[in-house]
C-alpha cells in the first residue's frame, strides 16, 4: 500500500501572506490541526500547526524565560521567538523545514517517518507540487498494522474491490468520497466518509454492497457537522 492509496486529496491550504488569525479560525472551524502553506505554483513552502500558534502575545502565552536563560540565549533565538509570538503574518510563524513524501512512498515508510520525527502528518508531492496529505488517522484507517505482510491473493482481491468501488463512486455525480475514506480487508468494505443525508449514506452502502467479492460493509460514517452547513 502506498501514499496514493491512503492520502487525503482535497487539502486545505493557505499562502504565506495569510494572517495568523485567519489560519487560527480555519483550524478551529475545520477541526484540523495543521495546514500547508503553498506558493502560486502549489509548491509547499511551509506548514502552520497548532504548535506554531501555541505561544502568542494575544493570549498571553508567549515564551517567557528567566533572566539567566535570556543572557545565555542568542540574539537570533530571542528575536525569532519574539517574531513568532507577535507577528500577524503566516510567513513569520510557519515551520519552513517540511518533510514530504511522494505518491509512491510506501505506507510503512510513512509510518516510520511520522513516528521518528514526532509529526502528525506529511504532505504528498508530485513533481514538487502538493497533491495530498497523509495523517496518522489515514494510516489507522488503512489498517497500517498489516503493511509489512507479504501480498496475498486475498489482499490482491481486496485491492480490486476497492478500485472497482472507487471507479463506481467516481462515475456518480452525488458521490464525493476521498479514496482515503475507503478501506477493504478480507472482502469487508469499511466506509469512513462524512455524509449530508441518510439517503446519501445509504447510497454509499448500496454501492459498496454491489461490488463483486464484497462480503460485508462496515459503516463508520458520520454526518457532516451542522456548523459547516450553516
Amino acid at each position: 500500500m502506498r501514499a496514493m492509496d491512503v492520502m487525503t486529496s482535497k487539502v486545505i491550504t493557505v499562502d504565506e501572506n495569510a494572517s495568523v488569525t485567519t489560519v487560527a479560525k480555519l483550524l478551529a472551524e475545520r477541526g484540523i490541526s495543521a495546514v500547508p502553506v503553498v506558493d502560486s505554483e502549489n509548491r509547499v513552502i511551509g506548514m502552520v500547526s497548532e504548535g506554531d500558534l501555541l505561544h502568542r502575545a494575544e493570549t498571553g502565552t508567549e515564551r517567557r524565560q528567566s533572566w539567566w536563560l535570556e543572557m545565555m540565549a542568542s540574539t537570533n533565538q530571542l528575536t525569532g521567538d519574539y517574531i513568532k509570538s507577535h507577528s500577524g503574518n503566516v510567513k513569520d510563524v510557519m515551520t519552513r523545514d517540511v518533510l514530504s513524501v511522494t505518491e509512491t512512498t510506501s505506507v510503512a515508510d510513512i509510518a516510520i517517518l511520522l513516528e521518528t520525527n514526532r509529526i502528525k502528518r506529511v504532505p504528498v508531492l508530485r513533481d514538487g507540487k502538493l497533491v495530498g496529505i497523509v495523517s496518522r488517522a489515514n494510516l489507522v484507517r488503512a489498517l497500517a498494522m498489516t503493511i509489512n505482510e507479504p501480498t496475498s491473493s486475498t489482499e490482491a482481491d481486496d485491492r480490486t474491490i476497492r478500485d472497482n468501488l472507487l471507479a463506481e463512486l467516481k462515475a456518480q455525480r452525488w458521490a464525493e468520497v476521498a479514496p482515503a475514506n475507503i478501506t477493504v480487508k478480507d472482502g469487508v468494505v469499511h466506509l469512513w466518509s462524512s455524509y449530508l443525508s441518510e439517503q446519501e449514506k445509504r447510497a454509499l452502502v448500496v454501492a459498496a454492497e454491489n461490488i463483486p467479492g464484497v462480503r460485508r460493509v462496515e459503516d463508520h460514517m458520520r454526518p457532516v457537522p451542522a456548523y459547516l452547513l450553516a
